[in-house]
């Protein structure tokens, strides 16, 4: 069973195999998102939503792969996640450039059991911003805080990176 629905998004910024008419209210264009599974597509939300943690990928600007560990709100078609006081080199981080670089990212939550029956993913993949300051940037750490009791008792002062979803991947084995 595939399940589907539509976002706005940009227009120019789509895959050329994403693209569809214009006809959002805010001027952007509507982006289909498939679930091109038996997981219906409140089921892969729900599960990606009480994820306490993601896998976030991103290209380097010679266009090597970097994949890292992140923490994330979700709120309607967007990701938030931000760099916070965890011990890290650098705040300089390297996803960061890579956004910067390449803005198209994914995002993977995943369950593991050893009875493979059980075991799931979801994907998403959109495009990210590094915002700085300012009101999107506070929503963000709001989100996160309610979500982390860390960030609650240490709020972030880090920049957020905020990814606008275009697509929903989704498989589970028990289907």
């Amino acid at each position: 069973m595939t399940s589907q629905f539509a976002v706005g998004y940009p227009q120019a910024s789509l895959p050329a195999g994403d693209r569809t008419s214009q006809g959002a209210p805010s001027g952007r264009a509507r982006a289909t998102v498939t679930y091109p599974s038996d997981m219906d597509a409140a089921e892969a939300r729900r599960r990606f939503t009480e994820a306490r943690v993601a896998r976030l990928g991103t290209v380097r600007e010679s266009g090597e792969p970097h994949l890292v560990p992140f923490v994330f709100a979700l709120r309607d078609e967007t990701i938030y996640s931000v760099v916070d006081e965890k011990p890290k080199r650098t705040r300089d981080l390297q996803r960061l450039a890579n956004i910067a670089a390449h803005p198209w990212v994914t995002a993977l939550v995943d369950h593991y059991e050893e009875s493979w029956d059980r075991v799931w993913w979801v994907r998403v993949d959109g495009l990210a911003r590094v915002v700085g300051e300012g009101p999107e940037r506070d929503r963000a750490v709001e989100l996160l805080a309610a979500k982390y009791p860390q960030y609650r008792d240490e709020p972030p002062t880090g920049p957020v990176v905020i990814v606008d979803i275009a697509r929903w991947r989704s498989w589970p084995a028990d289907r």
